[in-house]
């Protein structure tokens, strides 16, 4: 069995960033098809889940490739912006983060050290603050 499903899959395409968005989207819509049975709903969920795997099995690796690119491309400003927050909450006990005031660079300075002379690594402007 195992053998017929490793080469069943073998030049599919499988799952990607896209992919796990559709699949992800097709979940949070069976909460409200198991509440209220809307129609539309179910078709919506049912055309997402056919093209979830209609590109997971798909043959036609570069064209899939190249939907997954443009969707990464359309998200990466949403994405980067994502990283960043949680660099920030992952480090928030022991760094804290201030703006420069001059350039408004961020800039990070270890926690309980006092007041600091901070001095921004792009602009070389000095500014005293709580750490």
């Amino acid at each position: 069995m195992g053998e017929k499903m490793r080469r069943f899959f073998a030049g599919r395409y499988g799952m990607d960033a896209l992919n796990k968005l559709l699949f992800i989207i097709a979940a949070v819509l069976l909460i409200p098809l198991w509440i209220w049975q809307i129609r539309g709903l179910e078709i919506l969920f049912l055309l997402i889940l056919v093209y979830t795997y209609f590109r997971a099995f798909s043959r036609n690796i570069s064209k899939r490739y190249a939907e997954n690119q443009k969707y990464l491309a359309a998200t990466s400003k949403i994405r980067a912006f994502c990283r960043k927050k949680k660099y920030r909450f992952d480090q928030r006990k022991t760094y804290r983060f201030f703006l420069c005031p001059k350039c408004k660079q961020q800039v990070r300075v270890p926690k309980g050290k006092g007041k600091i002379n901070i001095r921004c690594p792009k602009c070389g402007e000095q500014f005293v603050k709580k750490s």
